[in-house]
């Protein structure tokens, strides 16, 4: 809209046209008429202190001072102009710079309201030669409270960008709570800000985090209906106003300010289930807050909001990652971890306390598996009965948990302990499906000289858990030179191990990846197993542990890359007409570290005939975490050749979340712990919904493993997941049953959805 009032020269010089010449009658009427203009319409001397001769009557209207009032008092129109701008229009009457050139400055009302005129005017000399100011004073106040408004709001604007931005850079949400506060009171001009959290389920506030700014204020705010909190659709900003007594208004958000705080201004930060708090700001001094504070700071809410439920998502997937999603209790991970740490101390004292529960499947086969886990997250209780409080206790998968116990002594300490965690399992667990002894067998190794390593420790507590076992379980040993056999045996492993492979003793079996969207097979997994000529087929958690170890898993994966590249090569021939099958192959820390990687890969490539773009390598998050300058850029390299990256066994650790927005990588798998969860755990499904969006917005594909019920496929349909692996489709098959299965889900891809729903699950 245009402010400006239109100077009427015309009517200024007419008027003194008609003066000069006498004209009486004329000037009485034009006079008559300037005196209906809404404006100060005035001649004045040239100069502060020059005399006004004529001010009409919208002086009063303006300024609250008659005509003759202004015309008297000379010194008025210096008095009543703002300090702040007296120097500047004194400086520009003196020196008559730009005259004709309009002026805006703020003037003092008679009541003491500050006004804000333009002055328009023009230099008219009359027949004696005498130079006087012809002009008019407008009021552009509301144009220029505008105008203000306008560079508040883009002010303000401006702040919420840059909030936005810090949010997007730093990780530590109460850096960005202080910064949003430093914005919000310093834009508003608030006395005091703070971001409260809510305590309790009845909705009391309590000073939280951080406060910036003023005194310091115990804050306390009371709804009157608890359930109010979890209504998302009322969480705008509210103006809070006084009360004297708490009780007298349940009214939600409203806070009882101490007297030197005159009004209150609570923006809610809610998430996607409830209210987590709010932003709260205060004035003094009879301040206000305007609608336009008020959608300043609840934007800053909403970006507290946002930040803070995304560092609790990354904070949920990190704990998920290093801890066990049925018990709780730190995972191998942590665990292994924290005995890092404590053996890197000087003269560390310490024990690894291994324990195994004795007949544990006895327990899922006559109870079910819902007691087994009833079991397993009741034996954390028992331990610590029994431990100090700085001890730390790790589930390591199935029935096996170990404990880690600084400070022991001696031997016999350690096999004190070991026996008082032993004898808290006499007493009978008392479990939904009825009581239940369980008894345990414990194994303890001792950190007993410098050098001694996690894996070592590891190793000695589970040779002394096997020989708790093999003398009738319910018991517990400490490790010693006698207990070196099973370690030799481990031996024979590796030794019989270097012998598989040029004996053809070991085989790759595959596994298909599924679309959950139609039940097509675009790609498989190949996997390793080993057929010994006397023990029969071992599981690859027994020999592949060694072959890392010992070193073995060069050559092995070697050939394991080959033999998988051959066959795909193969199935190419024998479906010329179909979409090539992508072939995936996993590499352990030592393959991915070798300084030959990429040539390995490259031979195997160029030996089977087939292009980089068939390949999928699958690396787990600890490689990631080896040495990461150095994977970055092997996984550089490798994907600028056309070979995919396949991230396996996501969620286990805790530091993909860094790399994935940096390196190349295609996908990642979910690890199967979420997907057995998946329908029984509110956490396990939030989790992997914020793993799904995190790798749609990074264009990263995602699949399901372990899928072994048609539950969970449901759930990650939901959820948005495509594609899955598991026994609900196929177990591993051997090379030259896989072309049968490609044809079976072809075929069912045909059919229309309805049959190949009734079809999806291939044995």
């Amino acid at each position: 809209m245009d402010m400006r009032v239109p100077m009427p020269r015309d009517w200024l010089r007419a008027r003194a046209r008609l003066a000069h010449a006498g004209e009486r009658l004329a000037e009485v009427e034009v006079e008559t008429l300037l005196e209906q203009v809404p404006a100060i319409l005035y001649v004045a001397e040239v100069g502060v202190s020059g005399r006004w001769h004529y001010v009409s009557q919208g002086v009063e209207a303006l300024l609250g001072f008659t005509p003759q009032e202004w015309i008297d008092d000379p010194g008025l129109w210096a008095r009543q102009m703002h300090p702040e701008d007296r120097d500047r229009v004194f400086e520009r009457e003196e020196g008559l710079e730009d005259p004709g050139t309009p002026d805006d400055y703020r003037m003092r009302h008679r009541d003491g309201n500050t006004v804000w005129v333009r002055d328009e005017a023009a230099l008219v000399t009359d027949a004696k030669g005498r130079v006087h100011w012809y002009g008019v004073i407008s009021d552009i106040t509301d144009h220029k409270l505008a105008e203000a408004e306008l560079e508040r709001r883009a002010e303000q604007q401006a702040a919420v960008a840059r909030v936005g931005e810090y949010a997007l850079r730093s990780q530590d949400v109460l850096e960005l709570m202080r910064h949003a506060l430093d914005q919000a009171i310093r834009i508003t001009g608030a006395a005091a800000g703070a971001v409260l959290e809510y305590a309790d389920a009845e909705g009391e506030v309590l000073v939280a985090r951080v406060e910036v700014g003023g005194p310091t204020v115990e804050m306390r705010a009371r709804s009157a209906h608890a359930a109010e909190r979890g209504d998302a659709a009322d969480a705008g900003p509210r103006l809070a106003p006084r009360a004297a007594d708490p009780r007298a208004s349940g009214h939600y958000g409203c806070f009882y300010l101490p007297d030197e705080l005159a009004e209150g201004l609570a923006c809610q930060m809610s998430g996607r289930e409830s209210r987590w708090g709010v932003l709260w700001l205060a004035n003094a001094g009879g301040g206000t807050f305007g609608p336009a504070d008020a959608d300043f700071a609840q934007a800053l809410a909403n970006i507290l909001s946002d930040a803070i439920q995304q560092r609790a998502v990354e904070d949920d997937i990190r704990y998920q990652a290093a801890h066990d999603p049925l018990t709780g209790l730190p995972n191998r991970v942590l665990f292994l971890e924290r005995l890092r740490d404590a053996l890197a101390q000087p003269d560390a004292a310490l024990a690894v306390v291994l324990l195994d529960v004795d007949n544990f499947k006895l327990v899922n086969d006559s109870l079910g598996h819902g007691a087994g886990d009833e079991l397993l997250t009741r034996i954390a209780p028992r331990l610590r009965t029994v431990l100090r409080p700085g001890d730390t206790i790790a589930r390591f998968g199935g029935d096996e948990f170990v404990m880690l116990v600084e400070k022991i002594a001696d031997e016999p300490s350690a096999a004190r302990t070991a026996e008082r965690i032993v004898a808290a399992f006499d007493a009978p667990f008392d479990l939904a499906a009825g009581e239940h002894f369980a008894k345990v067998s414990v194994g303890v190794a001792i950190a007993s000289q410098p050098g001694t390593t996690p894996t070592s420790m590891l190793r000695d507590a589970d040779a002394a858990l096997y020989q708790a076992k093999a003398k009738g379980r319910a018991r517990s040993e400490v490790f010693n030179e006698a207990m070196h056999a099973r370690t030799v045996a481990r031996l024979s492993i590796e030794n019989d191990l270097r012998r598989a492979l040029e004996h053809e003793e070991l085989f790759v079996v595959y596994q298909p990846v599924v679309s959950l969207r139609d039940g097509s097979i675009d790609s498989v997994e190949a996997l390793l197993r080993w057929q010994h000529p006397k023990r029969g087929l071992i599981s690859p958690l027994e020999f592949i542990p060694v072959a890392e170890e010992s070193g073995m898993i060069e050559p092995i994966g070697r050939w394991v890359l080959e033999s998988a590249c051959a066959q795909a090569a193969r199935w190419e021939r024998e479906r010329p007409d179909a979409a090539p099958v992508g072939i995936s192959v996993n590499l352990s820390i030592r393959q991915f570290m070798a300084r030959d990687l990429e040539g390995t890969v490259a031979r195997a490539l160029g030996a089977a005939g087939i292009g980089p773009s068939s390949l999928c390598l699958e690396i787990t998050e600890s490689v990631l975490m080896r040495e990461p300058e150095a994977v970055s850029k092997t996984v550089q390299r490798m994907a600028a050749l056309g070979v995919r990256f396949v991230l396996d066994d996501f969620g286990t650790g805790y530091s993909s979340l860094a790399y994935l927005g940096e390196l190349p990588i295609d996908g990642v798998k979910i690890d199967r712990s979420f997907v057995q969860t998946l329908n029984s755990s509110e956490r396990t499904a939030a989790i992997t919904r914020a793993i799904l969006r995190m790798a749609q917005a990074l264009s990263i594909d995602v699949i399901a493993e372990g899928v072994e019920t048609e539950l969970q496929i449901e759930a990650l349909r939901a959820l948005g997941c495509n594609r899955a692996q598991g026994f609900y489709f196929s177990r591993p098959l051997a090379p030259e049953r896989i072309p049968e299965l490609l044809a079976v889900a072809e075929s069912a891809r045909a059919r229309p959805a309805s049959s190949r729903a009734a079809a999806s699950g291939v044995s």
